[in-house]
């Protein structure tokens, strides 16, 4: 057997609807059309879909009620953590959210107007990933909801950190609504903040200098700062991974949990 192509043919209540979210959010394009019948396909090794309506007469008589349920159109890509971020910025219905599985596997699902099932998935290579015990190893970090704190003025989303394989450094993203002030305090380390979008007001030594976008501002250790955001904010930030912060009329020093 000589397998040229492959094509999965789904049942639904709606074709429009379901051609419309594979061609907006997956790539897909229309190969071939009719009345409650449409095929689709990507030209790359994902495989081609026909979508048909319930009912038609096409299908043998026992077929024709059936609808698509308790199938996964799985489709393996590269970059997972960026079709995963492209995809929420549309609007696609992500309904699992990105996770990785003990065996390697990374994957996120969406479901479509019809209830089908939408899988992307990628694998790690457990024979050559790094050993985070090994300070020769490269590290690939992949963002994960597991490492995001929110706090009622901005939410950080951990990346590089002693406890994901790094020995030195620790850095995150800062996302501030337009209005947020952080509270006053102090890092024990330098802190290097680069605004990604949006802009910042910070305020150290009783001196204030707006960021814009696109713009770095170097935090000297021990000094007290705070942070405003008068618009919609996105910062990227790195520090030594052992700093911690002070915070006037509270005693000791508090752990930064997204970069442990």
């Amino acid at each position: 057997m000589n397998v040229s192509a492959s094509t999965l043919s789904l049942t639904v209540a709606d074709v429009d609807a379901s051609r419309a979210f594979l061609c907006t959010h997956l790539g897909y394009e229309v190969a071939m059309a009719d009345d409650g019948f449409v095929s689709l396909t990507r030209g790359d090794a994902a495989v081609d879909v026909v979508l048909l309506r319930g009912g038609t007469d096409v299908l043998p008589p026992e077929q024709r009620d059936q609808r698509a349920a308790g199938l996964i159109l799985a489709l393996t890509v590269t970059d997972l953590a960026a079709e995963e971020a492209r995809l929420r910025a549309a609007g696609a219905p992500i309904t699992m959210p990105l996770r990785e599985e003990p065996w390697g596997e990374r994957l996120f699902q969406m479901t479509d107007p019809n209830g089908v099932v939408v899988q992307l998935v990628e694998w790690a290579d457990a024979a050559g990933a790094a050993d985070p015990a090994d300070n020769d190893a490269m590290v690939v970090i992949t963002p994960s909801t597991d490492h995001v704190t929110t706090s009622p003025n901005a939410t950080m989303a951990g990346l590089a950190a002693p406890s994901r394989g790094s020995s030195e450094l620790s850095t995150w993203t800062v996302t501030m609504d337009a209005g947020a002030t952080g509270p006053e305090h102090s890092i024990s380390r330098e802190q290097v903040w680069t605004v990604t979008a949006g802009a910042l007001e910070v305020t150290c030594l009783g001196r204030t200098e707006k960021v814009a976008a696109g713009q770095t501002v170097i935090l000297p250790p021990g000094l007290l700062r705070r942070i405003h955001a008068p618009e919609q904010t996105e910062a990227h930030v790195s520090m030594p991974a052992d700093g911690v912060a002070s915070v006037p009329g509270t005693e000791g020093t508090r752990e930064l949990p997204w970069a442990k």
